[in-house]
C-alpha cells in the first residue's frame, strides 16, 4: 500500500517538472536579456599582477587577477592584452576584441584572470650565484656544499610606465633551510626566524636601484624560490618630531660659538701677553745694558774716586805744614767732585726712567699671565674629548691650554726675580743719589772753604774742613767700591734673568701663533655649523618629500584606458632550485636453479 502511494507521487512530479524547467528556464533567459539589455558600472578596480620568473630572475609567466567591484549590473567592459582568459566568479562567457573584455555581472564582486604572453614588468630583475668564489648555474649549485653568495640586483625597465617604478617598493625574501644553511650574512637585509627556518628580507625603495647579497655556508643546497612583492609606497609618512634633534643641535651649535667667542678672547689676551713680554724684553735688555755699561765704567769710577782720596790725604798733610802748603790744585779737586756728583745724578736719573719702563711690562705681563684660566682637571678635559666636538680643533685646544699654563709656570717660577729687579733698582737710585748729593756737599764745603782764606781764622776752618772730608771721604769710597762690586755682580746674575725673559718672550709668541690658529679653526667651525639646525630641517623634509607618496594614485598595468584603478600588486616568485637524488638501480635477482636444471648442467 504504501509503496503504490509513493510510485503515485513521483508519476505527479514527473508530470510537473517538465512545465516547472521551462519556466525556470524562460525566467533565467529573460533575466540573462535584460542584464544584457542594460551598462552595468563599475565602482572601482583592483588588479594582482602573478609572474613566475626563472631562478636568474627572466620573465617566464605573467597572469594578472582583476577583481572589480560591480556597482551596478549589466554589461560590463574591461580593458588588457591577454592572449586567454578565465571566468573566476561563474560559468558566463567572456567576450574579448582586441583589447577590449565584455562580460554581463551582477552586483557585487566579479573576478577574472588574464594570462599575457608579451606584458613586460616595471623592473628589470638579475639572480646570480657563486659558490665558494666561483660563478655557478642554478642548475649545477642544486646539492652542492661550500660558501654560497646569492646576488639579486633591481634596476628600472624603462619600456614600462615608469609610475610603478617610482612610487612602488619593492619585498624580496627568501627561506633557507636551517639544515642547509649556517652562518648567514645579509648586508643591509634582515635575517629572521620562520620556525625551524631562517627568512632574509630585503626592502627596495621607490626610485632606488639595488645590490643585494646574501650569503652561507650550505649543504645539500636548495631553495624553494625567491619571493618579490611589489606594492605602492603610498602610505603617509608622518614628519617626526625634530624639535628635540634641533634643540639639541642648537645648543651644540650656540657651544661652539661659546667656545669660538672665549677662544677670541683668549687670543686677544695671548696677543696683549705676547706684546707686554716683548715690551718687557726690550726694557729688560735696556736695564742689562745699563748695568753692563755701569759695570764697566765702574774701575774707572773707583780709580778716579781713588785719585781723589788720596789727593784729599795729601792736601790735608800740606795744610798740616803751612811752610810747603801748596793749594793750586784745589780748584781741580772741587771740579772733579762736581764731576763725579753730576755722574751719577745722572746715573739715577736714568735708572729711574727705566724703573718706571720696567715697572709698566711688569704691570702688562703679570696682568696677562693672571688672565690665564686656572688649572682644568683631567675630568673635564676626558669629557670634552669624548663630546661631539671636532676632535682636531679639540686637540689644538689642548695644546694651546698645555702651552698656557707652561707659561704660566714658567712666570711663576722667575716671578721673585721680577719682583728682585724693582727693588733692587731702587736702592741702587738710593745709592746713587745719596753719594751724588754727599760728593755735591762735599765740593760745596771745599768750595766755601777756599773762598774764606783770607783770614786766619778761615784757613784754620778750610784745615779742619779738608781734615774732615779726608776722612769722610775714605768712607764714601769704601761705599762705592761696594757699590761698584754688587753692580758686577748684579750684571752677572741679571743675564740669566734676562734670558729667561728671552725664553719667555719666545713662547709666549708660539703661544701667540697657536691659538691664532685655534682661533682660525673654531671660526671655520662655527661657520660651518652654526646654520646646522636649519640645514637639518630642511634635509628632513626633503627626505619626507622624497619618500611619501601619499599623492600617488594608482594606474592599471595592464592598460591605461582601465579607469577608477584602486590598487595593483605585483607578485612575482622565482622557480625553486631542487636537488633530485638519483634513483638506486637494482640488481636483477638470480634465480636459484632447481634439482632437475642443476642435473642438466651436468651434462651440458
Amino acid at each position: 500500500m504504501m509503496r503504490r502511494k509513493i510510485l503515485l507521487v513521483l508519476a505527479a512530479v514527473i508530470l510537473v517538472l517538465p512545465s516547472f524547467l521551462v519556466t525556470a528556464s524562460s525566467s533565467d533567459s529573460k533575466t540573462q536579456e535584460a542584464k544584457l539589455e542594460q551598462d552595468g558600472k563599475i565602482s572601482s578596480k583592483d588588479e594582482v599582477v602573478y609572474a613566475t620568473l626563472s631562478p636568474t630572475g627572466d620573465r617566464q609567466e605573467i597572469y594578472v587577477v582583476n577583481t572589480l567591484d560591480v556597482k551596478k549590473e549589466g554589461t560590463v567592459v574591461d580593458y588588457g592584452s591577454y592572449s586567454s582568459l578565465k571566468n573566476l566568479t561563474d560559468l558566463s562567457e567572456l567576450d574579448q576584441s582586441d583589447n577590449k573584455v565584455q562580460f554581463t555581472a551582477s552586483e557585487g564582486k566579479f573576478y577574472y584572470q588574464g594570462n599575457t604572453e608579451d606584458a613586460a614588468l616595471p623592473w628589470d630583475i638579475a639572480v646570480s650565484y657563486s659558490l665558494d668564489g666561483k660563478k655557478i648555474s642554478p642548475e649545477e649549485l642544486a646539492g652542492k656544499d661550500g660558501r654560497l653568495k646569492i646576488r639579486i640586483e633591481t634596476s628600472a625597465n624603462e619600456t614600462v610606465n615608469p609610475a610603478f617604478f617610482e612610487n612602488y617598493l619593492l619585498q624580496i625574501s627568501l627561506t633557507l633551510g636551517s639544515e642547509i644553511a649556517s652562518n648567514i650574512k645579509a648586508g643591509d637585509g634582515m635575517v629572521a626566524n620562520a620556525g625551524k627556518n631562517k627568512q632574509v628580507t630585503f626592502t627596495v625603495m621607490p626610485e632606488q636601484e639595488e645590490e643585494l647579497l646574501v650569503e652561507a655556508d650550505v649543504v645539500d643546497f636548495e631553495l624553494d624560490g625567491i619571493d618579490i612583492t611589489g606594492v605602492p609606497s603610498s602610505m603617509s609618512v608622518e614628519a617626526p618630531d625634530v624639535d628635540e634633534m634641533t634643540g639639541d643641535m642648537k645648543s651644540l651649535t650656540g657651544a661652539i660659538t661659546e667656545i669660538n667667542d672665549g677662544v677670541g678672547e683668549l687670543n686677544n689676551g695671548v696677543s696683549e701677553l705676547n706684546n707686554g713680554v716683548a715690551e718687557l724684553h726690550d726694557g729688560s735688555a735696556q736695564y742689562k745694558n745699563g748695568i753692563a755699561n755701569l759695570d764697566g765704567s765702574s774701575s774707572e769710577l773707583i780709580n778716579g774716586s781713588k785719585e781723589i782720596e788720596e789727593a784729599l790725604g795729601a792736601l790735608s798733610n800740606s795744610l798740616g805744614n803751612t811752610e810747603g802748603m801748596d793749594l793750586s790744585g784745589m780748584e781741580g779737586l772741587v771740579e772733579g767732585l762736581t764731576g763725579i756728583s753730576s755722574g751719577l745724578g745722572e746715573t739715577a736719573d736714568g735708572l729711574g726712567i727705566l724703573k718706571q719702563n720696567y715697572a709698566e711690562a711688569y704691570g702688562a705681563l703679570d696682568s696677562a699671565i693672571t688672565a690665564i684660566p686656572a688649572d682644568v682637571t683631567n675630568e673635564e678635559i676626558q669629557a670634552l674629548k669624548n663630546s661631539d666636538a671636532d676632535q682636531e680643533v679639540v686637540g689644538k685646544l689642548l695644546e694651546t691650554y698645555t702651552a698656557a699654563q707652561a707659561a704660566k709656570g714658567t712666570y711663576a717660577e722667575v716671578k721673585q726675580g721680577f719682583d728682585a729687579v724693582d727693588v733692587t733698582l731702587e736702592k741702587t737710585i738710593g745709592g746713587l743719589t745719596e753719594m751724588a748729593d754727599n760728593l755735591e756737599s762735599l765740593a760745596n764745603g771745599l768750595t766755601s772753604s777756599l773762598e774764606n782764606m783770607d783770614s786766619m781764622e778761615g784757613f784754620k776752618e778750610l784745615q779742619e774742613g779738608i781734615a774732615s772730608l779726608s776722612s769722610n771721604y775714605k768712607t764714601f769710597h769704601s761705599g762705592l767700591v761696594e757699590y761698584t762690586g754688587g753692580v758686577s755682580q748684579l750684571s752677572s746674575s741679571y743675564q740669566d734673568l734676562h734670558n729667561g725673559i728671552g725664553e719667555l718672550s719666545v713662547g709666549t709668541g708660539e703661544l701667540e701663533t697657536g691659538v691664532g690658529e685655534l682661533h682660525n679653526g673654531t671660526t671655520e667651525l662655527h661657520e660651518s655649523t652654526k646654520d646646522l639646525p636649519e640645514q637639518m630641517t630642511e634635509e628632513i623634509d626633503q627626505m619626507m618629500a622624497e619618500y611619501d607618496k601619499s599623492d600617488f594614485e594608482a594606474v592599471s598595468f595592464v592598460s591605461d584606458k582601465n579607469e577608477n584603478v584602486n590598487s595593483v600588486q605585483f607578485v612575482l616568485k622565482t622557480e625553486s632550485i631542487k636537488y633530485e637524488e638519483p634513483e638506486a638501480t637494482e640488481e636483477p635477482v638470480k634465480e636459484e636453479k632447481g634439482i632437475w636444471d642443476r642435473f642438466k648442467d651436468l651434462f651440458s
